[in-house]
């Protein structure tokens, strides 16, 4: 990619949610990046390559991040998964705060409220790092006004593995947010839900178990309804796929030309 395409960002936080598994980190923003909660960013990290063609000695290895940071943050924060002997994870698992990432100028994808029209509940169903975008969607001042219920759904293996949970049950104490919540109890449902171990409080099994068994529904306490319902789905492509085909059956379908939908897709890795 021309160096043009692309600007030199410093990161400035790293978080690590599960050792060798699971991390967050942030890193600075160029004034002139933009992108609408649930958009992705691609980012590079340098790579020891001897036979780099400009004779540099390495070479920027690029991926797809959705962005966990809202629009109006003055910093960017993604959240990432590591994949053992993974081309790109295993340089950035070994970034610390004052390395240099790069960050493509242009934001991209349609994860994002504007994908559908706007209905009375939106629906957020994610598996593991699949919940970054949501949490940029959370933090978006007009999707409250929008909608009557905001559904968050995180499908795990294990407890620890549920980053951002404090995020997400703090928006109740936030300085804006919070008022919101009081305004509206139950108007924030996170529902959690852990595969691989019981714990009390979260739901257990996969999030197309709970759709099936009605589970899902009678723990939010709104029906899974496509007239009043809105739905983004972000997570593993087995699991993206296997909820497009069930929600298919309940009348959930992706916008088309000409025929506006209400479900949203983005495949995350």
């Amino acid at each position: 990619m021309s160096a043009d395409k692309y600007t030199a960002e410093t990161v400035t936080w790293v978080k690590t949610w599960v050792p060798g598994k699971l991390f967050s980190f942030r890193t600075t923003r160029d004034q002139g990046f933009r992108f609408a909660p649930g958009q992705f960013a691609r980012l590079g990290v340098a790579k020891t390559d001897p036979g780099a063609a400009d004779g540099s000695g390495s070479t920027i290895v690029w991926r797809a991040y959705s962005i966990v940071s809202a629009p109006y943050d003055e910093h960017l924060e993604f959240f990432s998964i590591v994949v053992d002997g993974g081309e790109f994870t295993s340089e950035l698992e070994k970034l610390g705060e004052g390395d240099t990432i790069y960050v493509d100028k242009t934001a991209f994808g349609f994860l994002t409220t504007a994908a559908f029209p706007t209905g009375k509940d939106l629906w957020m169903l994610s598996s593991g790092t699949g919940l970054a975008p949501f949490i940029s969607v959370l933090l978006d001042l007009q999707v409250w006004d929008d909608y009557e219920h905001l559904i968050v759904v995180h499908s795990v293996r294990t407890a620890e593995e549920l980053a951002y949970r404090e995020t997400i049950e703090g928006l109740a104490d936030h300085p804006y947010f919070g008022e919101m919540v009081a305004a509206s109890p139950g108007k924030l449902i996170y529902l959690p839900s852990i595969t691989r171990e019981s714990v009390p409080g979260a739901l257990n099994g996969r999030i197309t178990t709970l759709i099936e068994n009605g589970e899902l529904e009678r723990r939010a306490g709104v029906p899974l309804d496509p007239v009043r319902g809105r739905v983004m789905l972000c997570g593993n492509p087995e699991m993206v796929s296997d909820l497009r085909h069930l929600l298919a059956t309940r009348g959930f379908a992706a916008s088309r030309r000409g025929k506006p939908g209400n479900l949203a897709v983005e495949n995350y890795w």
